[in-house]
């Protein structure tokens, strides 16, 4: 599946809505699961502004990639951001759209703070 890397330099990225389980089927709620690692996955709602245009992006990470208090508001690091678009078609409807994936959302106010802190 190709996959498009993210450039996050000159963007200015927020916490819009705090992290949220994963789910693989909302019938049974079973959690969805990175195949490659086996982590829990987690989505996180992210304003992405950057040349004076915004968006909220839904972007999975897995839990373990989760650091610091993520609230809405707080600033953060999106390390590894790719996107990947995709389609499918249930029920004879043509669907799709472009999903976000990070390896990490990391809070900048917990850096902050620690190093007014020092």
């Amino acid at each position: 599946m190709r996959q498009i890397p993210v450039d996050t330099s000159t963007a200015t990225v927020m916490v819009a809505q705090s992290p949220q389980p994963k789910v693989k089927d909302r019938r049974t709620g079973e959690r969805a699961m990175d195949a490659e690692t086996g982590a829990a996955l987690s989505t996180v709602d992210v304003m992405f502004a950057v040349n004076g245009e915004v968006e909220i992006l839904s972007v999975t990470v897995p839990e373990t990639g989760i650091s610091g208090d993520l609230m809405m508001g707080t600033p953060v690091a999106l390390t590894g951001l790719i996107a990947r678009p995709w389609e499918n078609e249930f029920n004879g409807q043509k669907r799709h759209g472009i999903a976000f994936r990070a390896v990490a959302v990391t809070s900048l106010a917990a850096g902050a703070s620690s190093s007014k802190a020092a």
